[in-house]
């Protein structure tokens, strides 16, 4: 089992600025709607439709929005048809880096990645050219509240979940993709609030960035990635320590 991530300051410092700017709701309405596009407008039975709803939820989306976004994913409401893309490549220092995308323009959309790879001392590379480093796995973000690191790893064992990543705040339940639903249902069952679940691309290896000059670089690069419109998530493979993240 994982001890304390280097997750959980960039995940709470990211956080902040996401809700301030909004782009929280405009990503999760686009998951609605895709959801609500593949498999109808039924929560009780669409499994990825009733987590987006969950997420949405989480974050104090209002009602009014969700309901918009699965009558745009239903055809009840016109909204554009979004199409999912994920692209690979390398930020700076060889960091490598998975972006997922959701867009009604795939060439726009690709146009303006390639760019800003190239812009901001990146290399867009071809499927799998980093993917092959990481695993796909559901990650489940909880409340830690005043659950000790023992009593968690017993829920996730029970669970049937595979690791823990614990913090005081916020804490990370990993799990296969194929028990994903299963984990979700045991800890919503459990009361213990879900902050977020998705699945995640996490890296087999790392790389350490090891200076604050580096640290900003790769930052820089990632959270441009992460103000881009089409762009809903940004994986990569860098270690951050917090000594480091508490000077940037």
């Amino acid at each position: 089992m994982s001890g304390h991530s280097k997750w959980s300051t960039i995940k709470h410092k990211k956080a902040a600025k996401d809700a301030k700017r909004g782009k929280i709701f405009t990503r999760i309405g686009k998951e609605i709607t895709i959801a609500a596009r593949e498999k109808g407008g039924d929560i009780e039975s669409n499994p990825r439709l009733r987590l987006a709803v969950q997420n949405a939820k989480a974050v104090n989306m209002p009602a009014e929005n969700i309901k918009r976004a699965i009558q745009k994913g239903t055809g009840e409401l016109e909204g554009a048809t979004y199409e999912e893309y994920t692209y690979e490549g390398y930020a700076p220092l060889g960091v490598a880096v998975i972006l997922e995308t959701v867009t009604d323009n795939k060439n726009r959309t690709y146009s303006e990645i390639k760019s800003q790879f190239g812009k901001l001392g990146g290399n867009i590379g071809e499927p799998n050219s980093v993917a092959w480093n990481f695993d796909r796995k559901g990650v489940i973000t909880i409340t830690t509240g005043n659950k000790s690191e023992d009593e968690l790893l017993e829920l996730v064992l029970e669970s049937g979940a595979d690791d823990l990543e614990y913090s005081e705040d916020s804490s990370r339940v990993i799990c296969q993709m194929e028990s994903f639903g299963e984990v979700n249902k045991f800890f919503t069952d459990k009361k213990i609030t879900i902050e977020e679940s998705k699945l995640e691309y996490l890296p087999k290896t790392t790389i350490e960035i090891k200076n604050v000059d580096d640290a900003r670089r790769v930052m820089k690069f990632i959270e441009a990635f992460e103000d881009h419109d089409d762009v809903q998530n940004v994986f990569t493979n860098m270690d951050i320590s917090d000594d480091i993240m508490e000077k940037l």
